[in-house]
């Protein structure tokens, strides 16, 4: 179980993995960002020896607002992702399906994608986002398709807020995927379309107790990692107590613990939703 550096924004790389220590988690997943830590390997190392917290996955800058970080050609990105992953030993890179813009990225998406997981041991992993549906009309944002059970990738990231946006059934996308899921997001969310929530999982309307137990049940050999929204804690004490409580409901779940509606049958101990 990781934790994502997004997870504790506004705080800063060093934060997370100090919050990931602190709190028990087994590993980080860093999301490149304008923030030089995020694409330093040199210091990224040096705080994943001191904290004791491997660096698992590396987030590639594929974002709107990361559009600029290791320049404008999605493939140079991807390149620098992956030298970032070997020098820390991570074995995901996680991408974002290409924009429709990108016309030459987005033809060459599925064999660029798998030839870079091929040459280098590391699954780039392909994460589901969503279509957009502005005044009610969708409208696809993304080529050739935003979710990655349509894509010919060897591996995928199941990102369960963004399967929330997209009205998407995360438990039967994540049996589509079947041995290409490499990697899933944890978040929660109550509805279709915009914002992307990525709540505290338990305080929204996903399976999320359902998909742990999904994954522990088809013997899921991936790492979860909580990538949770908590710019609006009060304080860092608030802060770590939603990762804290994320983390227990996770671990609960994968380790074949009873789901909410079971406990209300027999009686057995099921973290508590709160919802927020």
């Amino acid at each position: 179980m990781a934790l994502s550096t997004a997870s504790v924004f506004p705080e800063r790389v060093p934060d997370a993995f100090e919050t990931a220590a602190r709190l028990g988690y087994d590993g980080l997943e860093v999301m490149v960002t304008a923030d030089p830590v995020s694409q330093d390997a040199g210091v990224l190392a040096r705080l994943s020896e001191y904290h004791g917290i491997p660096v698992v996955a590396v987030h590639a800058p594929n974002l709107l607002l990361t559009q600029r970080v290791w320049g404008r050609e999605a493939w140079g990105k991807l390149r620098r992702s992956q030298e970032l992953a070997l020098r820390l030993g991570a074995r995901v890179v996680v991408v974002h399906p290409a924009f429709r813009w990108q016309r030459d990225y987005a033809r060459d998406f599925e064999a660029g994608l798998n030839e870079l997981s091929r040459d280098s041991g590391i699954a780039f992993a392909a994460e589901n986002l969503y279509p957009l549906r502005p005044g009610g009309s969708e409208v696809t944002a993304y080529a050739p398709h935003w979710n990655p059970v349509e894509l010919e990738v060897a591996h995928a990231t199941l990102d369960v807020s963004h399967a929330a946006v997209s009205g998407s059934d995360v438990l039967d996308m994540a049996r589509q995927l079947g041995s290409r899921l490499a990697h899933v997001h944890l978040g929660d969310g109550t509805k279709i379309g915009l914002p992307d929530e990525h709540l505290v999982p338990g305080r929204g309307t996903q399976p999320c107790a359902e998909l742990l137990g999904q994954l522990r049940a088809g013997g899921y050999g991936g790492v979860v990692v909580l990538e949770v929204n908590t710019h609006r804690a009060l304080d860092r004490a608030a802060r770590r107590s939603d990762l804290a409580e994320s983390l227990a409901f996770a671990r609960h779940y994968l380790a074949g613990g009873a789901r909410p509606d079971q406990a209300l049958d027999d009686g057995a101990a099921a973290p508590r939703a709160r919802r927020g």
